[in-house]
């Protein structure tokens, strides 16, 4: 392998080399440094972890130090576009190790914090500005950021932007980019979206790849743990107790997951922290920094951590929920074996999870190794990979429960299967549809066509006369009839029992002599509780 020394670095960023103890540099730094000297367009491809951000700061930095030129106040020279702030900030820390004797202005903007102290710093103008998206398209909007005079353009984490929902505001700003510019492209991973993004953004680039797209690094050990998912906490506390897992990162999926186990650590005596979207970014830096020294053992964190975070201390990564899309669990893993060290990768996975791990495991190219040595063991079997089989491989792959939101879960709904019944492959039977349609007719209007407790009695009655009459039936008297207590408001039977001749006292005419009394209209025109007074009495007796 090639020294710095071979690729025209000067001797000021090889000193901060040396001090900062780099001797040889990584492969994407070994194939990217050159031609960015040249000034050539680059797509970079690599898994995090690789050196990517040495790899474009460091001759980025020497060709600042060649052209010599100073930054015009409200001006920057080389724009750095990253998805979160902690990869803005670490980049920054890159650029000031690196060019550390060059004497290069620089400055980092993200949200979560005041805009003073970055206003200020973009009056003064900038050598090289880090910035997150949205902070950086506020500032512009207010016209504290002017960009046309940017000589170099970097998107770090481009799949990553995109993940996040950055593609129209990454346009918004390169619209305010010179044409004439060096841009460099840098993701881990290859989708159609980021093939055009750098159709559009990059210039006859020179493309470098070093390693294979989502593939795991060799020097993590990675084990899979069968576990319920009501157990996932005891089962973190249980292997935390091994003295030889000195610095943790555990990945939840939800923000309010993370504050969960980072509290539920906390109170078993385990030095723990959580970062994510909801944190104020003062408490997030406190808790990274309080992380990197030492003073906390463990690290709860979302996806926002998964992308460039540099801790080389860290020896053991946890999946605790495995993450919806496969990709990121190489990013996660990611975190360890850093800086030639090695590192273990330990997956938690439950009945509700198999659907995620089918997929991690095809896209990483491998079966992860299943550790059943643990108390909260449980047996479950691996989904069957797509397209291997048609039909579902066992019960529990049949009636899983749907994951995510409602999109999510409309995909596992079959067609004309209700919310509460389990999806069965049979065809319903005639005697089903019969009853389905009887049912339905029934419910229509929302009221049922027999009386109360009639199926302890033998049935319905043979007449058919029951609640549903016609309309001027339904207004003639029974509910202004009487008195509203007592016997006269039972229907049918069960007002005859309490109070004899209840019906016939219903069959008479509102109060008035307004309307048509049932005993002259006849059957058609009987009262509601008057018909099924008969009709009951017919069937049953006196």
């Amino acid at each position: 392998m090639s020294e710095f020394t071979s690729l025209g670095l000067s001797a000021t960023v090889l000193k901060a080399l040396h001090e900062a103890g780099y001797k040889t540099p990584t492969p994407i730094q070994a194939q990217a440094i050159t031609p960015i000297l040249e000034g050539r367009d680059l797509l970079g491809i690599a898994q995090t972890g690789t050196g990517k951000t040495g790899a474009f700061a460091l001759p980025v930095i020497e060709l600042l130090g060649r052209r010599g030129a100073k930054p015009i106040p409200g001006r920057v020279r080389v724009l750095v576009l990253t998805p979160t702030r902690e990869l803005a900030a670490q980049v920054e820390a890159s650029f000031k190790t690196y060019g550390r004797y060059n004497m290069l202005r620089t400055a980092v903007i993200f949200g979560g914090v005041g805009q003073d102290r970055q206003v200020k710093a973009l009056d003064r103008g900038l050598d090289v500005l880090i910035a997150t998206p949205g902070r950086l398209l506020d500032l512009m909007q207010q016209r504290h950021a002017r960009l046309d005079q940017v000589e170099i353009f970097i998107l770090d984490e481009a799949d990553r932007m995109l993940d996040m929902g950055f593609i129209r505001d990454i346009k918004k700003i390169t619209a305010a980019i010179p044409a004439k510019r060096q841009t460099l492209l840098f993701s881990a991973t290859m989708p159609d979206a980021i093939a055009e993004l750098a159709a559009e953004q990059l210039n006859d680039p020179v493309r470098v790849e070093v390693t294979p797209q989502a593939t795991t690094v060799e020097r993590v050990s990675q084990k899979l743990l069968f576990v319920d998912k009501s157990r996932k906490r005891d089962l973190l506390r249980h292997l935390l107790a091994d003295t030889a897992i000195f610095q943790a990162l555990v990945f939840t999926r939800t923000k309010r997951g993370a504050d969960r186990v980072a509290d539920d650590l906390a109170a078993a005596g385990i030095g723990a922290g959580a970062i994510h979207g909801n944190k104020a970014q003062n408490h997030r830096e406190r808790t990274l920094r309080s992380f990197r020294s030492g003073q906390l053992r463990v690290l709860v964190a979302t996806d926002i951590a998964a992308r460039g975070l540099d801790i080389p201390g860290v020896s053991h990564v946890f999946n605790y929920d495995l993450p919806d899309e496969p990709e990121s669990y190489v990013h996660r893993i990611g975190r360890t074996a850093r800086a030639g060290r090695e590192g273990v990768a330990i997956a938690f996975c439950c009945s509700e999870e198999l659907e995620q791990l089918r997929d991690i495991e095809r896209t990483i190219g491998q079966d992860l190794e299943v550790d059943a040595t643990h108390p909260y063991a449980v047996r479950l079997e691996r989904m069957p990979a797509r397209g291997r089989s048609s039909t579902p491989s066992s019960r529990q792959d049949r009636f899983r429960r749907p994951q995510g939101g409602h999109q999510h879960q409309s995909r596992h709904r079959r067609e004309g299967e209700g919310r509460e019944r389990p999806y069965s492959s049979e065809a319903p039977s005639e005697n089903l549809r019969s009853e389905l349609g009887e049912k339905r007719s029934q419910d229509s209007s929302g009221r049922r066509d027999r009386p109360r407790h009639e199926s302890d009695r033998g049935g319905r009655p043979a007449t058919g006369i029951g609640r549903h009459e016609s309309g001027s039936a339904r207004h003639d008297g029974p509910r202004s009839d009487g008195p509203r207590h007592g016997a006269s408001r039972n229907e049918g039977p069960r007002g005859q029992s309490r109070s004899g001749g209840a019906g016939r006292r219903r069959s008479n005419g509102p109060k008035g002599g307004g309307g048509t009394s049932a005993s002259s209209s006849g059957a058609g025109s009987e009262s509601i509780l008057g018909g099924v007074f008969k009709a009951f009495k017919k069937r049953f007796g006196s």
